[in-house]
C-alpha cells in the first residue's frame, strides 16, 4: 500500500489521472515509427544501464525500457497511478516520489527520462538539482516536451488557454540553454486506429472547443503531425556561450507555421 505522502511539486495530471484507460490509447498512438525513442537513445543510451522513468504515470513505458536496461525504476507522485504502474511493471520497480523528492541514493542512476513531467520552465531548478544528485557523473537527464512551433498539435496548443500555465517555447528554450542542455527537435505523429480514439484523446488533452474545431476541419483523418523537443543535460554539462533559439519553420503537414504557443498540457507520457 502506498503511503499517503503529499509532495509540494505534485500537480494531478489532466489525462492519466482522469482516464487511465484512454491515456493508454493515447500512448499507443504516439510515435508509431519510434523516432522519438531513437532520439532518446542517441542522447542517452540505456542498454545495460540503470534508468529512471520520472513521472511514470500508469507505467506504460516501463516494460519497454526494461527490455534493454539493466534496471528500471518508475517514480510517480500520484498514489493512485503508483498502484496502477506497479500492476504492469514487470521486472521494473515503482516507487512513490517526485522530481523534487527522489527516494534514490546519490550517484545511483545512469539515465533519467521525464516525458511531459515536471519540467515546464521556469521554476524547475529544485527538480533539476534533485535529478543531478541521483545521476552518476556521466549520467544524463532526457526531457521530452511538446514542440510549440512545429506540427499540427502545436497549432492546437496555441489555441488552448489551459496550456498557458506551463510557460512558452522561448522561456523553455532559454531556461534549458542556460543550463547547458542539448536540444533536439523530432517530428513524429499521433496515429490512431479509429477516428473515435482520436476524437476521445483530443477531448482529453484539449478544451472541447479547440478539439471540436480541429476535428470539424479534418473530418476523415485518424492521425496528425506531432513535434517534440528533447532536452538533455547531465552533471558535467556546461552552459553555452549564448542561447540559441531556433527560428520558426513551416509545418511539413501543411497547416502552415505554428506561432509560439503557451505551455503544453501534460501530453502523452
Amino acid at each position: 500500500m502506498t503511503a499517503a505522502v503529499s509532495f509540494p511539486d505534485f500537480r494531478p495530471s489532466g489525462n492519466a489521472a482522469v482516464d487511465p484507460e484512454l491515456y493508454d490509447v493515447e500512448n499507443r498512438a504516439i510515435d508509431p515509427d519510434g523516432v522519438v525513442l531513437d532520439a532518446m537513445r542517441n542522447l542517452a543510451p540505456w542498454d545495460g544501464r540503470v534508468l529512471v522513468d520520472l513521472g511514470c504515470g500508469t507505467g506504460y513505458w516501463l516494460d519497454g525500457y526494461a527490455r534493454e536496461a539493466a534496471e528500471v525504476i518508475g517514480v510517480e507522485p500520484d498514489p493512485t497511478l503508483v498502484e496502477l504502474a506497479r500492476r504492469r511493471a514487470g521486472r521494473a520497480r515503482v516507487v512513490h516520489g517526485s522530481a523534487e523528492h527522489l527516494p534514490l541514493d546519490d550517484s545511483s542512476v545512469d539515465v533519467v527520462h521525464a516525458r511531459f513531467s515536471y519540467f515546464f520552465p521556469p521554476g524547475c531548478d529544485a527538480g533539476l538539482a534533485e535529478v543531478l544528485r541521483v545521476l552518476r557523473p556521466d549520467g544524463r537527464l532526457v526531457v521530452v516536451d511538446n514542440d510549440h512551433r512545429n506540427g499540427q498539435f502545436a497549432t492546437l496548443l496555441a489555441r488552448s488557454l489551459p496550456a498557458a500555465a506551463q510557460g512558452n517555447a522561448e522561456t523553455t528554450d532559454a531556461w534549458w540553454s542556460a543550463r547547458g542542455s542539448e536540444r533536439v527537435e523530432v517530428m513524429s505523429e499521433w496515429r490512431f486506429g479509429t477516428r473515435a480514439d482520436l476524437d476521445a484523446v483530443l477531448h482529453l488533452e484539449l478544451p472541447a472547443e479547440v478539439a471540436d474545431s480541429w476535428l470539424a476541419a479534418h473530418p476523415t483523418v485518424t492521425s496528425m503531425s506531432y513535434g517534440y523537443v528533447l532536452f538533455s543535460v547531465g552533471p558535467g554539462s556546461r552552459p553555452p556561450d549564448r542561447a540559441a533559439i531556433p527560428a520558426r519553420r513551416r509545418d511539413p503537414a501543411g497547416d502552415g507555421p505554428a506561432p509560439p504557443a503557451p505551455g503544453s498540457p501534460a501530453g502523452p507520457g
